[in-house]
């Protein structure tokens, strides 16, 4: 009896951290397998982790993102099952929250609803706790509406903020919660469905 993996697409802007632990994770956990990246940013750094891996990356605009068209039209030739993002900072069109209805995933690196919403990532959330003085952070993993980080949320993950304690301290603790609990998560979404 064959076994049939999900197929993911993961979506990111920048660096590709996140989306490089998630294809090392399924590799060994073969629940799913990473088919595509696609990048808004053509000087993104995960499209370098992309080549290094042998994983298909595409390129999109954002004329061709608001449309929708074409990159449905590429993850439906790819076969893609979930899409994941993955520090991906454009707002996801209508078009493909409806045809992939609780199948697109997002990591926020905070406690929402704290700090979310348009402009609220990465840097700008650590600061924003940093100068909160809040005691703790942690991340959100939901799945993705036709708001900024207004998805209903799968799993939330706290830990301990120091007094003092500056952004890039606060970032290395979040970064360390994401590696190790976003691909768990996105494994338990997949296999519920």
């Amino acid at each position: 009896m064959g076994i049939n993996l999900a197929r993911i697409a993961i979506f990111a802007s920048g660096n590709g951290s996140n989306a490089e632990n998630i294809v090392h994770y399924f590799e060994k956990q073969k629940t799913a397998t990473v088919d595509l990246i696609v990048s808004n940013n053509p000087n993104a750094f995960v499209l370098e982790r992309a080549a290094k891996l042998g994983i298909e990356s595409h390129i999109i605009s954002r004329a061709d993102f608001k449309q929708a068209e074409n990159l449905l039209e590429l993850l439906k030739n790819k076969k893609i099952d979930f899409i994941v993002l993955a520090g991906f900072l454009w707002l996801i069109p209508s078009e493909l929250i409806i045809s992939y209805p609780n199948r697109i995933l997002n990591i926020h690196p905070a406690l929402l609803p704290k700090y979310g919403g348009k402009g609220m990532y990465g840097d700008f959330v650590h600061q924003a706790v940093s100068i909160s003085g809040d005691t703790k952070s942690g991340i959100t993993i939901h799945f993705v509406n036709k708001a900024y980080d207004e998805g209903d949320i799968i799993f939330q993950k706290s830990v301990e903020i120091e007094a003092g304690e500056d952004s890039d301290k606060i970032a290395e603790k979040v970064h360390a919660l994401e590696y190790e609990y976003f691909p768990v998560i996105i494994e338990k979404v997949i296999t519920s469905k």
